[in-house]
């Protein structure tokens, strides 16, 4: 199951992508991501570049493993996400495309990659038992209206 939301940035196409391609400051963008930190080598997004990101939905916080599978500036960034134990959790992407204006258009994209079997013990853990429902489009859309407030300030 995919989830996507596009919005219109009045911004350049690369000053969003500097934007959401930031993990560790997307703290400032998520309702439930809190940022993280690079690991091994990597200092900033490149496609294999593994990242810890930490996470709360209320009370609740977990951690999980994201590597960077898509990275090209200015257009698109995608990265999958794992829990700390290698399980598939799920898969986020951004695509950026610019406007002759030097505006954007920007589409964020949430895909599921969950076992079935793991789905339960998932919503035990962030406490969201179901993230195929409308609290995934909204996570999207409150998402995209901070990357295009921030971008749009400059």
């Amino acid at each position: 199951m995919a989830v996507s939301r596009t919005v219109q940035v009045e911004a350049p196409a690369q000053r969003v992508w500097d934007l959401v391609s930031d993990l560790p400051g997307m703290g400032r963008l998520s309702p439930e991501n809190t940022g993280g930190s690079w690991r091994g080598r990597a200092s900033g997004p490149a496609v294999g570049a593994v990242f810890k990101g930490h996470n709360q939905h209320g009370a609740r916080r977990w951690s999980t493993t994201v590597r960077v599978i898509r990275c090209e500036p200015g257009r698109s960034f995608s990265f999958a996400v794992s829990s700390v134990l290698g399980i598939p959790v799920s898969e986020w992407s951004y695509d950026i495309t610019a406007a002759g204006d030097g505006a954007c258009e920007v589409t964020e994209t949430w895909s599921d990659r969950r076992p079935g079997w793991f789905k339960a013990p998932a919503g035990l853990v962030t406490g969201v038992m179901n993230r195929d429902d409308s609290s995934t489009a909204v996570n999207l859309e409150t998402t995209l209206a901070a990357v295009k407030l921030l971008a749009e300030q400059g």
